[in-house]
């Protein structure tokens, strides 16, 4: 095989892709094909049955995904107490897909709102427990409208 034709980047691939531990794998796949449309591009089971790997793609984007496998260390969120981490899905409407990983079975965390940054924007956990947060950019705004909107909800957050 010709090494120079090999890509250093997969067709399809961005620089940055999560990969997401989780409790049960094969449920996580079906529950983002429901939630964000997500298109399988491949599963490779273990000799246990447990997905070692898998890809999908959400939009333009790849996630991979496997079983935990503590013994490995990849732990899920629940090993964890939780996530750090928010995935962030940029789609043309906020409403209908929130609404739909949340008919999916996605827990809501933050209904979907109009934000100072210019977004209509909402968050849910998926029953994996990874959060993801969803949005529709709607408003072009300046860095100093952005700034004057963050210091106004802060004021606002702190008057009650």
């Amino acid at each position: 095989m010709n090494s120079s034709s090999v890509k250093p980047i997969p067709a399809g691939m961005h620089s940055i892709t999560p990969h997401l531990a989780c409790s049960n794998a094969a449920e996580a796949i079906e529950f983002y094909k429901k939630a964000f449309g997500a298109e399988e591009l491949m599963r490779l089971p273990g000799p246990d049955g447990k997905l070692v790997h898998a890809c999908l793609k959400i939009g333009d984007s790849q996630i991979m995904l496997a079983d935990v496998r503590e013994e490995c260390g990849m732990k899920g969120p629940d090993a964890l107490g939780g996530t750090p981490v928010s995935i962030h899905l940029q789609v043309e409407d906020v409403d209908a897909v929130f609404n739909q990983a949340i008919e999916a079975g996605a827990t809501l965390i933050m209904p979907v709102m109009e934000m100072f940054w210019g977004d209509r924007y909402g968050q849910v956990d998926d029953p994996f427990g990874h959060r993801w947060s969803v949005a529709t950019h709607v408003r072009d705004l300046s860095y100093e409208e952005i700034q004057a909107g963050m210091l106004a909800m802060f004021e606002q957050n702190q008057n009650g």
